[in-house]
């Protein structure tokens, strides 16, 4: 939601970071790669009990997220970038919950419910997108929903930061992927019958 409504607010700014990064030689899939290791750093921090670099790591690499957007529809995007992009994105996901897992285990059950409702809201994601005739300005169809990227990092960094209440902002955030997967199904059937 925050995502699709919010973006033009902060594109000033990420064109100015794209522009500097081209200037600089940077590439759109160099900088998603460097955001997944950003990102990825981030379940470590949090199983290494250093929360504060664990939020800056994940907002860090959400940002290079969409900078590499932005570059690539600057310089020549593939597909090639799309896939790397999109698949880089969850690995930063499984690495926040694995990392919240094995600090916390006593909340596993409730990371595995996300993790759950994450791979189904993705198949529903990337299914409309691949089968909808709809054109947008990325690679696919995006289909807007409550939980897009941006809620994500919210949700995860309230669970890094009320860790004490881990279980709880977890089936939160639960209900906002399901609430999500519902809107897209229901969309997805206007759409593609």
């Amino acid at each position: 939601m925050l995502d699709t409504h919010a973006r033009k607010h902060v594109q000033p700014v990420v064109n100015k970071t794209a522009d500097l990064l081209l200037k600089f030689g940077f590439t759109a899939d160099g900088v998603t790669i460097s955001a997944l290791f950003i990102g990825m750093s981030s379940g470590l921090f949090i199983y290494l009990e250093q929360p504060v670099w664990a939020l800056i790591a994940l907002w860090f690499s959400g940002y290079l997220d969409v900078v590499d957007g932005t570059m690539a529809r600057k310089t020549k995007s593939s597909s090639w970038g799309t896939l790397l992009d999109i698949s880089f994105d969850r690995l930063v996901e499984i690495s926040v919950i694995l990392g919240l897992a094995f600090r916390f285990p006593e909340s596993m059950w409730a990371l595995l419910l996300l993790s759950a409702s994450i791979i189904v809201g993705m198949t529903v994601f990337l299914t409309v997108g691949a089968l909808s005739e709809k054109q947008s300005e990325k690679s696919f169809y995006y289909q807007a929903g409550l939980a897009e990227r941006t809620e994500g990092f919210i949700l995860f960094s309230l669970m890094i930061v009320f860790s004490m209440y881990l279980t709880l902002f977890t089936l939160l955030f639960l209900a906002v992927q399901l609430i999500t997967i519902f809107q897209r199904m229901a969309e997805a059937r206007r759409i593609l019958q």
